[in-house]
């Protein structure tokens, strides 16, 4: 029923400019208006990852649940685990609008919206509640600097501390082009820096020091071979627990047709998937196959979902492909994915991860 209801309300939403039909979107599933009600899944896509046990390997990225407002609405559709944010420290407004933009002609999304934000108090509230109504589903909370901040990594320390004791995992998003200085984080330096910080933050917020949520950064597609490196390094030196691979871009690939094609942002979607997969196998190489990385960017299909863990990701995470397909997605991919394991010979999900490199 709820994905009828979408299916109505999707061509009322396609009139919208794209912020506003987001907003719209989340409101009725806020509201109850939009439902999924997805059944078992298929058993040979469950994995165990950190210790958590997954139904299925597909995630909903984040950006679409900035606040934290709809995540069982989202895990209602099938979602193997849901990410909230990027959440910062204090709520702000943003980057001026318009700042997201529908590329149809080439499914794909350009956004620079600047980390807007109701801030910590609502978001944390939110996954609080939750945790107290022992809601199903693995949720992961993914934090921000505000714009403004003096001491980035303070942010950080500040957002990982509000959030421990009621998510599966955390975040920390290094790499969104649309905040002023933020990829500068990924440098060795203050990445080093960062993540021992946030780390000790972590130790201290955490109910249970025999249970610490697993930590994650998530790094962006544009780096050099150099720069994976250097993250590869820190992130097997410091104890870190996972990567994810990647964000947006600010690169535009050859081809692109869309009247926004042009417009300053992140550029994700199907424009993203060929290069992100190979930031994604590179880091799988640099660290070793040591290290849990979620792959991210581009995936609409179940055979780009198969690509990602193939180059190495144990899970994978999408967004702009929704805005596109609407959330029968989510379905359509794990069928394809399953199909795909058994027409390899695989047994498991966690078989075919790095198959590529093998």
């Amino acid at each position: 029923m709820g994905i009828l209801k979408y299916g109505i309300a999707r061509p009322l939403l396609r009139l919208l400019d794209a912020e506003t039909a987001h907003g719209a979107a989340i409101w009725a599933l806020k509201h109850g208006f939009i439902r999924g009600s997805a059944g078992p899944d298929d058993p040979i896509l469950s994995t165990r990852v950190w210790d958590l046990a997954f139904s299925n390997p597909i995630g909903l990225a984040a950006g679409f649940d900035k606040n934290a407002e709809v995540i069982d609405a989202m895990l209602a559709f099938g979602f193997g685990f849901v990410e909230a944010g990027t959440v910062t420290p204090l709520p702000q407004l943003g980057n001026p609008k318009p700042r997201l933009f529908r590329l149809d002609e080439d499914e794909g999304v350009i956004n620079r919206f600047g980390f807007n934000s109701e801030g910590l108090v609502a978001f944390a509230a939110r996954l609080a509640e939750r945790r107290r109504s022992r809601a199903a589903g693995i949720v992961g909370a993914n934090v921000g600097k505000n714009r403004d901040a003096a001491d980035a990594a303070g942010d950080y320390v500040t957002g990982i501390g509000a959030v421990c004791g009621y998510a599966d995992y955390l975040v920390c998003n290094l790499s969104s082009p649309n905040t002023p200085g933020l990829r500068e984080l990924q440098g060795r330096a203050q990445i080093e820096q960062l993540i021992s910080r946030v780390l000790d933050a972590r130790r201290r917020a955490a109910p249970d020091a025999r249970r610490l949520p697993p930590l994650l950064a998530k790094v962006g597609p544009d780096l050099g071979e150099n720069e994976l490196r250097d993250i590869a390094e820190v992130t097997l030196a410091s104890g870190i627990d996972g990567l994810i691979v990647g964000n947006t871009t600010v690169s535009r690939p050859p081809g692109l047709r869309s009247r926004h094609a042009q417009e300053a942002g992140g550029l994700s979607g199907r424009p993203l998937m060929a290069a992100s997969t190979a930031c994604l196998a590179d880091l799988y190489r640099f660290t070793g196959r040591r290290v849990p990385i979620i792959g991210c960017g581009g995936v609409a299909s179940g055979a780009d979902a198969y690509a990602k863990i193939r180059a190495g990701a144990s899970l994978v995470q999408l967004y702009s492909a929704l805005v596109f397909s609407g959330p029968e997605l989510v379905g359509r991919i794990k069928r394809e994915l399953a199909e795909q394991l058994r027409a390899d010979g695989f047994r498991t999900v966690a078989d075919a991860v790095g198959a590529d490199h093998r």
